[in-house]
């Protein structure tokens, strides 16, 4: 269920979703590291890491519903 371990794996997962985001972020064209938008780079990386939280709940049983 939701207890400390599950966590515990969904967030080392959030936070590598969160810099795989960024990375990819950052290769699509962004040179300088004063060109880069940072707050854009953080909210799309903040937005795939909830995902990434969000995937772990629903699979949280096998990705399998309660009647099956």
């Amino acid at each position: 269920m939701l207890n400390r371990e599950f966590w515990s794996y969904s967030g080392e997962r959030a936070v590598k979703t969160f810099a795989q985001a960024a990375l990819a972020y950052l290769g699509t064209g962004t040179v300088g590291i004063l060109a880069i938008d940072w707050v854009s780079m953080l909210s799309v990386s903040a937005g795939a890491a909830l995902l990434s939280i969000l995937t772990s709940i629903a699979t949280l049983n096998g990705g399998k519903s309660k009647g099956e």
